[in-house]
């Protein structure tokens, strides 16, 4: 990573882009893409429409209501446009630095960053243009312009132009030369083309698309596309044609829809059951003895039988994940598992064993940290497995071979039946190379498939319990901080716990080693300081859990205890406590996640917050 991309590390976070052409007015289409993509987060938002004569241009800083508003009152006609929702990374929320950017001939949305942008902006104006704004974006559109003055028709002005371009883009340009066209272009951030009738539609995510189509093409890194009316042809900056077929995701309208729910949050929560379900259907057979892994049992067969080793990169809450699988994997397969957050991956020397494999974990599938951590560590010759939620993502195609999490469209910006689904993949696939490696015996590996197999329904029990967490929620609206404490692998869900009260309710919250306390954090416990213990039946931690309660206890703490359903030890102990069913050590992460996430969500609705689309925080991180 340059300097340059260290200092904007904390705010590449990927905003939307929505596209049309076709024979329908271009503007509705184009707003209602930005609006299933808000979930994404924005700062300022535009729009520009080809009216036969010229580009029209609509630019506003806040929600896309305040675009509407102005769109009532100046519309845009014409049945081609962009669209696009911004998060301020070059210069501050303004209508000049929204995008679309225009010059003369043309109009541009870019996600992703361009690094070397000041070099360009010297060189643009150095060639006498005048650049309007702070972004990084508008030199895409002047170096493509320049292009163009130079005699380049416009798609080999972009090929041209983005040539000196270093760092990530997912552009669509409009050109007026070239009114029945739109050009498309993408490196480093997604970018999808949704197959119509006689219209085609263009989005940065799927759920822009989904209410006109369900066949799309992705395109690939250092791809670019001229989009028709009638389809698109593909090929890379040299020229080189791309063949590319359209395909069927399986995802509905009403997929993106709240359903009744409040939030897209609390429907994602309470579509954990039926989610769970979908990752197990077809892939865990107690009677027959046998898992299945979507292929990546023949396509890493000689990896598996002779594992020695387990990387996992992730970030965020996939790291949460991984983490957990720390304890499972290494547990279960008796196999050291070493877990490093992508972000820091590449900073450190690595001695890979060409008997190890690296599990990269990412929902989307376009996480820029996790998909450089994949691509060095198949440089340094380790063979990659892939979880991720996408088909057809960067991570599930670089990859050697994936396991989909099926959790489904995730809108939501805290991840929830995204990271318990990947929870459920990493327990059935520790199931799998511990009965390979002779680590299970027959009844254990029946048991634990069958445990595994009942938690959809112990999550609808869980869920049950929601106006109940609602109540203890109510406690603490006005506390100023949390401690979530866990031990083994219910560590790792105190780290995902706290983070879910950081991301939507704004309040100070750590997630420690229960262990640990003693070593720092106590300093921090005073009368009345709420302290959320994971205290499950585990027979190695429970016991030691305990005295850790009893000492916060001593200092006055008010304590959150989940627990196993039956345990009036704790019942005693707690100020609330919150129950979750029986089932083995190592699937009770997956349990005790559920009443994390109605917890936060309760209490960050109750402080009024913006829990679907939280401040300075996006879907997808798709810049380094």
């Amino acid at each position: 990573m340059s300097l340059f991309g260290l200092s904007w590390y904390l705010n590449a976070i990927m905003c939307g882009i929505s596209g049309y052409i076709g024979s329908r007015q271009a503007m509705p289409i184009v707003l209602s893409g930005l609006r299933c993509l808000e979930y994404r987060g924005y700062d300022s938002a535009g729009i520009a429409v080809w009216d036969g004569k010229h580009i029209g241009l609509r630019r506003t800083v806040g929600n896309l209501d305040n675009l509407e508003r102005l769109l009532k009152k100046e519309p845009l006609k014409g049945v081609t446009g962009i669209g696009h929702t911004r998060w301020a990374t070059h210069g501050k929320p303004s209508e000049d630095n929204a995008h679309p950017h225009c010059t003369e001939n043309l109009a541009l949305v870019h996600n992703g960053i361009i690094e070397n942008y000041m070099e360009l902006r010297q060189k643009i104006a150095k060639a006498g243009r005048k650049l309007k704004s702070e972004t990084d974006t508008e030199t895409l559109a002047h170096l493509i312009q320049m292009e163009i003055n130079r005699g380049k028709e416009p798609l080999s002005a972009m090929r041209n132009a983005l040539k000196q371009a270093v760092g990530s883009y997912a552009i669509i340009v409009m050109c007026k030369l070239t009114p029945d066209r739109l050009y498309v272009a993408r490196q480093g951030s997604p970018l999808i083309i949704g197959c119509g009738n006689g219209e085609q539609f263009i989005a940065s995510d799927i759920p822009a698309l989904i209410p006109h189509t369900q066949s799309i093409v992705e395109l690939l890194d250092g791809e670019i596309a001229v989009v028709t009316r009638e389809g698109r042809s593909i090929s890379d900056l040299t020229g080189e044609k791309k063949e590319r077929r359209c395909h069927t995701v399986d995802w509905t309208a009403s997929v993106a829809e709240k359903a009744g729910f409040k939030h897209f949050m609390l429907k994602e929560i309470f579509e954990q059951p039926h989610s769970i379900r979908d990752t197990l259907r077809g892939r865990i057979f107690p009677q027959k003895m046998r898992i299945s892994l979507d292929g990546a049992e023949e396509k890493l067969k000689k990896v598996f039988e002779h594992l020695t080793q387990i990387t996992i990169v992730a970030c965020g809450t996939s790291y949460h994940a991984a983490l957990t699988g720390e304890y499972l994997l290494g547990d279960m397969c008796e196999l050291p598992v070493v877990v490093d957050t992508a972000s820091e991956y590449r900073y450190r020397n690595h001695f890979t064993d060409p008997r190890g494999l690296t599990i990269a974990i990412s929902q989307s599938g376009e996480t820029a940290d996790t998909l450089a951590a994949l691509r060095l560590a198949k440089k340094n010759r380790s063979p990659v497995l892939a979880i991720s939620n996408i088909m057809g993502s960067s991570v599930a195609r670089e990859a050697d071979a994936t396991i989909l999490t099926r959790a489904g469209i995730e809108i939501g910006v805290a991840s929830t039946k995204a990271f318990t689904t990947q929870l459920t993949v990493l327990c059935f696939l520790g199931l799998y190379w511990a009965k390979l490696h002779g680590k299970l015996s027959k009844k254990d590996f029946k048991i634990i498939s069958e445990r595994l197999l009942e938690i959809p329904r112990q999550i609808q029990g869980i869920l049950r319990k929601s106006d109940e967490i609602e109540k203890i929620a109510r406690h603490f609206t006005r506390s100023e901080g949390f401690l979530f404490l866990g031990r083994g692998v219910n560590y790792p869900i105190a780290l995902e716990g706290a983070l879910k009260l950081k991301e939507i309710s704004y309040q100070w919250a750590e997630g420690y080693p229960a262990g640990e306390m003693k070593h720092g954090p106590i300093a921090l416990i005073d009368r009345g300081t709420p302290v959320v213990f994971l205290a499950p039946d585990d027979p190695r931690t429970y016991h030691k859990t305990i005295s850790n309660i009893e000492e916060v206890k001593a200092r006055h703490a008010t304590v959150i205890a989940l627990a196993t359903a039956g345990d009036k030890e704790l019942k005693r102990l707690a100020d609330h406590i919150i129950y979750i069913p029986k089932t083995t050590w190592f699937l009770t992460p997956i349990l005790m996640a559920v009443p994390l996430q109605l917890f936060a969500y309760h209490l960050a609705n109750l402080r009024g917050k913006s829990i679907d689309q939280p401040r300075n925080l996006a879907k997808s991180v798709t810049v380094e």
